[in-house]
C-alpha cells in the first residue's frame, strides 16, 4: 500500500475522460455495426422476405414485393386444386420443363408448389412484363374460353394462366409464371427468396 495521498481531482478527470471516450466509441461503432444490417438497396436486390400467411383464407390472394417484383401468394380452395389436374392438354408447359424461368424441383408438380393449397408465383407475365389480373370466377366471360376454370388473364395481350401460374397454349406468353425460391418457416410463416438448398 502506498503512502502517497490520492488526488481526487485527477481521479475525477480520469473517470470523466474514460466515460467520454466510451460514449465516443459507441457513437463511432454504431454506424459501423449498422452496416451489417441489409440496406434498402440490398433488400431490393434480393434479400429474402418473410410473410405471415395465417390470415389468407381459401380463395384469397396476397401480394408482396421481392426483388422489386410482385409475388402472389394464393391460398387455393380444394376445388381450385382439383381443377388443375384436368388442364394438362390445354397448357403450353404443364410439367414446367422449360428453362427460361427454371422451376424449383419442389414445385415441379401439378400445383407447382410445396403445399398444394398455396401458390407462390411472381405476378409478371412472361410475354412483355405486364401484370395479369385475377379471373377467379369460372365459366364464360369476355376474353376467356367458355369452359374457363379460373386463373389469371393478362389484359395486355390476352395470355391466360391457371391457378398454378401455368400458361395456356397458343398465347403470347411463352412460359409459365416464375416460381421464386421459397420455404415455410412454420405453418403461418413463408420465406420468399430462400429455400433449404440456398
Amino acid at each position: 500500500m502506498s503512502d502517497t495521498p490520492v488526488d481526487s481531482s485527477k481521479r475525477t478527470w480520469l473517470i470523466a475522460s474514460t466515460c467520454a471516450g466510451a460514449v465516443g466509441a459507441g457513437f463511432v461503432a454504431t454506424p459501423f455495426v449498422s452496416t451489417f444490417q441489409p440496406s434498402e438497396r440490398a433488400k431490393a436486390a434480393g434479400a429474402a422476405v418473410e410473410v405471415d400467411i395465417s390470415d389468407v383464407k381459401p380463395g384469397e390472394k396476397l401480394t408482396v414485393e421481392w426483388r422489386g417484383k410482385p409475388v402472389w401468394i394464393m391460398r387455393r380452395t380444394p376445388e381450385q386444386v382439383e381443377a388443375l389436374k384436368k388442364l394438362d392438354g390445354q397448357l403450353a408447359d404443364p410439367a414446367s420443363d422449360r428453362q427460361a424461368y427454371p422451376t424449383p424441383e419442389y414445385a415441379k408438380n401439378t400445383h407447382r408448389s410445396i403445399k398444394p393449397e398455396f401458390m407462390v408465383a411472381v405476378g409478371i407475365c412472361t410475354h412483355l412484363g405486364c401484370s395479369p389480373g385475377d379471373k377467379f370466377q369460372t365459366g364464360p366471360q369476355p376474353s376467356l374460353p367458355d369452359d374457363w376454370q379460373g386463373g389469371f388473364l393478362c389484359a395486355c395481350h390476352g395470355s391466360t394462366f391457371d391457378f398454378a401460374g401455368r400458361v395456356f397454349k397458343n398465347k403470347p406468353a411463352p412460359d409459365n409464371l416464375e416460381v421464386p425460391p421459397h420455404m415455410y418457416l412454420s405453418d403461418s410463416k413463408l420465406l420468399i427468396g430462400e429455400d433449404k438448398k440456398a
